[in-house]
């Protein structure tokens, strides 16, 4: 199978979305050869502290897979960047973060070690906490062992493909993977799915009754735990190779259209998993590249197994996640007091952000209005808030999505330092991070107000960040084959009319309080 091929037929990303910055200490400028630190306006020590800044997220986590799949999609990005990552990672990246000293980069060093062996974080983790540094509540289940549960293969007769299913137990959490492997393609993993193991009797009938609808009788069989590391390092293996011999930018333009992390998160996740099975008795296969072209019904069913299975997972978190709400506001009470948020938008770089006063019992749905504006969009989208209290939008059963009218900032968000997220256009993905920084008194303004941001906001439909980015390359390289096309479609009769750095917080908080927009 060709390199095109194999890009086409996947649809793949790896991004570590980063939050912006926070803290401001001296930090040595190692940097790798990866997109972001090739950057021209790219910031090491935003860098860190973008980085620091994700592990207060990761001091609140109660289920340590949290931390483990940020450090998974970080360092599953750093790998597809270059060689020079690990070098970066273990010189300077991992000793700034232990330099920062607080308890949420203590959490950050702990999740990088948790999935990678032979970084210089578990090292520098334990002299943070040995100097006092508090612990996140997740660091002791890390240090339980981890114990494997059943492992089956699902196979067609003919050979073509065939699909793992193994879970993993550690301190009383159950995780399973599937794992798709094409045997068409050098036995190379397709595609990779996490599910809680609670979900196991539904994931196994949904392959079952997939494969059972595709035509093949269906071969199942239970490995034993070194059996079945050999079977999931092959894929993996094999998997890797081909992505190696792609170029590096052809897997930062990959997309995952499916809900949860993408293939190279989960990758490494499952290596780390692995490498807690016994060693394989058999050697391990020598990649040679021969592979044969799969068939459509093969790769069709495939994907649907794949879609199904990650159905379920998004079920089990929805189910799982929320909390009851804390009560509202009564409205005979005192006035609420002002929130300021950082409201960012993920992964975009340089960063795009807005700093915004609004008061604390702002409803979701007006909260929705006011980021529309302060980023400039048409509200011609769905949307979602995502709390630890359950996700709120426009109502709506199959989604799981529950009225956000009703419902106020502060019953999600209830003190400093609390997050949400919101994202915007489900096809764009247009995921903004949403940070309480302060309470503060009111005064005699208007709100809400705008009070600090950066950057003009993306225009609609322009495909996601990444799409963005691209955009703005296009336009800034007049040679460029897409230049007219580009700048048609914005309407803009020149690339001056572009204006990506612009941001006016006076202009926001006019719109905001009934100006013109």
């Amino acid at each position: 199978m060709s390199n095109e091929s194999r890009r086409r037929k996947r649809a793949r990303s790896s991004r570590s979305g980063q939050q912006v910055v926070r803290r401001a200490r001296p930090v040595e400028p190692v940097q790798c050869d990866c997109p972001a630190c090739s950057d021209a306006d790219f910031d090491p020590q935003s860098f860190i502290d973008d980085l620091v800044d994700e592990g207060a997220n990761l001091v609140k986590a109660d289920d340590p897979i949290e931390a483990e799949l940020f450090a998974a999609t970080f360092l599953s990005a750093g790998d597809l960047a270059g060689e020079d990552f690990i070098k970066a990672l273990d010189e300077g990246i991992l000793p700034a973060v232990a330099a920062v000293g607080t308890p949420e980069a203590l959490a950050v060093l702990l999740a990088i070690d948790s999935v990678r062996e032979g970084t210089v974080a578990g090292a520098a983790g334990q002299r943070l906490m040995d100097a006092g540094v508090a612990a996140p509540g997740w660091a002791g289940e890390l240090r339980q062992p981890v114990r494997v549960g059943p492992c089956r293969r699902f196979a067609d007769p003919a050979g073509d493909a065939s699909i793992l299913v193994s879970v993993f137990e550690r301190a009383g959490r159950s995780y399973g993977f599937v794992i798709h492997v094409d045997h068409l393609d050098c036995d190379a993993a397709a595609d990779i799915v996490l599910f809680p193991a609670d979900a196991m009797d539904e994931v196994v009938t949904t392959i079952r009754q997939d494969v059972g609808q595709a035509g093949p009788t269906i071969a199942e069989q239970l490995l034993d735990p070194a059996e079945c590391r050999w079977q999931v390092e092959r894929a993996l293996d094999a998997r890797a190779d081909h992505d190696r011999d792609l170029d590096p930018s052809e897997l930062d333009d990959e997309s995952d259209d499916e809900d949860g992390p993408d293939y190279h998160t989960l990758a490494l996740l499952l290596r780390a998993r692995i490498r807690t099975l016994p060693e394989p008795t058999r050697p391990p296969v020598r990649h040679d590249g021969d592979s044969r072209q799969p068939t459509l019904d093969l790769l069709e069913m495939i994907s649907q197994i794949a879609a199904q299975a990650a159905q379920i997972q998004t079920r089990s978190r929805r189910a799982t996640s929320g909390r009851k709400l804390p009560a509202k506001r009564r409205k005979s009470g005192p006035a609420a007091p002002i929130y300021q948020l950082k409201v960012g938008l993920r992964g975009a770089k340089p960063p795009i952000w807005r700093r915004l006063e609004v008061p604390a019992d702002t409803s979701l749905a007006d909260l929705h209005d006011i980021i529309q504006v302060a980023f400039d969009w048409d509200d011609s989208h769905l949307h979602v808030f995502e709390t630890p209290y359950g996700d709120f939008g426009v109502a709506d059963r199959d989604l799981s999505h529950r009225a956000e009218a009703p419902v106020t900032l502060e019953q999600v968000a209830p003190g400093v330092g609390d997050r949400l997220r919101y994202t915007y256009d489900f096809g764009d993905s247009w995921t903004h991070e949403i940070t309480v920084e302060k309470v503060l008194d009111r005064q005699p303004v208007a709100y809400p107000r705008c009070t600090g941001g950066r950057r003009a906001a993306p225009p609609e439909d322009c495909g996601g960040v990444w799409g963005y980015a691209e955009l703005v390359e296009v336009l800034g390289d007049p040679s460029h084959p897409e230049h007219g096309d580009r700048l048609e479609w914005l309407g803009l009769a020149s690339a001056a009319d572009f204006q990506p750095a612009r941001f006016d917080a006076a202009e926001i908080t006019q719109a905001l309080t009934g100006g013109s927009r």
